[in-house]
């Protein structure tokens, strides 16, 4: 089985102890590559230096709507500089992670939108994909990325909308990203949707150490369980594991610019 974690914070201290052995052990079970999300100023020399120590791993830079409290005005010219000095860089790979989340409440939604607009600008002027953070905004981020087309597209990650939600991110050239959540008995309405889905518009993810699936209740999530998230997910398709880590892999590559 050939995998690929679309979405991993392997960077976050959860991993610090064990960082090398997760690799190395996620590698033995098909995991090849991996893409690693930096999510505020803070952490992206960080997730850079991870990456480029291992040819099979990637970065994406961006500031997340959950770290709203840190995020500075310099901070956005300082991704710019980021982008700019790795611009064509293989190992570069994404503008993420970004997006809106009306979940937590104390978010303040207009502060929100301005960065998200403000780094799909960015994801569009140097023509890299965006990895999005979706909660309770689906219809947000539609009309925003309706109005900021990205030549690329990207990834909704930890897809959980509806059929025709998953049908206007595919119009604009998205993929949909799957994990753990779905695995879970009680994701009944995802278990009605995953069936609808074309095959070439998802891809797989852990989002490791957070969303651990169900057969790793209350444990740090790893990009180790990819091939156990991959196994339950396939049944929902009807298709065999093997298959659906062939397919979801080579969506991956494509959307990335990566030889398969």
């Amino acid at each position: 089985m050939r995998l690929i974690d679309t979405h991993t914070h392997l960077d976050f201290p959860d991993f610090d102890a064990d960082r090398t052995d997760v690799l190395a052990r996620s590698r033995e079970l098909g995991v090849e590559r991996l893409v690693i999300l930096g999510v505020h100023q803070a952490n992206w020399q960080r997730v850079w230096q991870l990456v480029e120590g291992d040819k099979n791993l990637y970065a994406a830079l961006g500031l997340h709507p959950i770290y709203l409290a840190e995020h500075q005005p310099h901070h956005l010219q300082e991704l710019r500089e980021w982008l700019q000095r790795l611009e064509g860089h293989p190992q570069l790979c994404a503008v993420g992670e970004i997006g809106l989340d009306y979940f937590i409440e104390t978010l303040d939604r207009q502060q929100q939108q301005t960065w998200f607009e403000a780094q799909l600008q960015l994801a569009a002027e140097f023509e890299l994909p965006a990895l999005i953070h979706v909660r309770r905004t689906h219809a947000k981020v539609i009309a925003t990325l309706k109005r900021i087309r990205l030549k690329r597209g990207g990834i909704i990650h930890a897809f959980s909308g509806s059929y025709e939600e998953a049908r206007e991110y595919i119009k604009l050239g998205f993929k949909l990203g799957l994990g753990g959540a779905p695995t879970w008995p009680q994701a009944l309405r995802m278990h009605r949707v995953l069936p609808q889905l074309p095959l070439d518009a998802i891809v797989l993810e852990t989002d490791s150490p957070d969303m651990p699936p169900a057969m790793y209740p209350q444990q740090r999530n790893s990009p180790e369980h990819l091939p156990d998230i991959c196994h339950a997910l396939a049944l929902h398709f009807k298709l065999d594991a093997e298959q659906l880590a062939s397919i979801t892999s080579a969506n991956a590559a494509a959307l990335f610019g990566w030889s398969s």
